[in-house]
């Protein structure tokens, strides 16, 4: 995609599932990934490797060189540790020009019965994180006066409430104007914020459903298109999003979610006539 080549992104939450998926894709336009984890390095290395033998075929196609991926820990609700994190990927793969913010978590549990600290453990890494990183990559481009690109991997859930997962559904509540705030606030920098909205997707996370037929007809029953999403359906709209392609697109979510949002429950007729 135009504009990807020799860039540098950081993606967190990159050790698995959509994230990991989006570090191999923009390897593999050329862009030098740092790889953001926490916790058990293995996945992180599984898509380390990948990219790089992504970036390989790549290089072989368009007949260039350098694309670099590189591990970088650290939990996102941490300001010291992200500020770490940004200044190790500038200094190892370059001003970083692209950021996806992709890192979170969910907890299912009763609003009545939640706890605070779970509540604010959710938000803590899915709202708050985002707020870090996007600041601290912000900050590097408007010193740098690059400008760049921010992806926020958001859910349907910024749109539709789930019951259970209170602190999530607020969370992506939030980064729906965190998205749009950013966005306007910094689109005369050459600063473009955007978010993606996955719908049910076929991640490690969510075999519980996907490997039980009963289970992944209930989700399937509710999407228009009858099927769920793959990781690398996620990666190509952020990509796209990342993009010049995309240079006229800011503080939106584009929904990826094979119509879910659209309310399949109401294909059919069901106002009075």
């Amino acid at each position: 995609m135009k504009g990807l080549q020799d860039k540098v992104a950081v993606v967190t939450g990159g050790s698995s599932g959509i994230g990991q998926a989006i570090a191999i894709r923009l390897g593999q336009e050329g862009v030098h990934v740092g790889v953001n984890y926490v916790g058990p390095v293995e996945g992180a290395e599984a898509t380390k490797e990948a990219i790089d033998g992504g970036v390989e075929r790549c290089m072989n196609e368009v007949r260039a060189a350098g694309r670099k991926a590189i591990l970088v820990e650290a939990d996102v609700s941490n300001d010291h540790e992200v500020e770490a994190m940004f200044k190790t990927v500038a200094n190892e793969l370059g001003p970083v020009d692209f950021l996806v913010n992709n890192a979170g978590i969910q907890i299912a549990q009763d609003s009545d019965t939640l706890t605070a600290a779970a509540f604010d453990k959710v938000l803590g890494v899915n709202l708050r994180g985002s707020f870090l990183c996007a600041q601290h990559a912000i900050r590097r481009m408007l010193a740098d006066g690059r400008g760049g690109a921010i992806v926020n991997v958001s859910s349907v859930h910024e749109e539709i409430p789930k019951p259970k997962f209170l602190g999530y559904s607020v969370s992506k509540g939030g980064m729906r104007n965190l998205t749009r705030t950013l966005a306007l606030e910094y689109a005369g920098n050459n600063i473009r914020v955007n978010a993606i909205g996955p719908g049910a997707t076929v991640t490690p996370i969510n075999r519980a459903w996907v490997d039980d037929p009963e289970k992944r007809a209930l989700v399937t029953a509710h999407i228009p298109m009858g099927r769920a999403g793959s990781a690398e359906e996620m990666a190509a709209v952020t990509a796209f999003l990342l993009s010049e392609d995309a240079g006229y697109i800011t503080g939106q979510t584009v929904f990826v979610d094979g119509g879910l949002t659209l309310y399949a429950d109401f294909r059919g007729t069901w106002s009075s006539e």
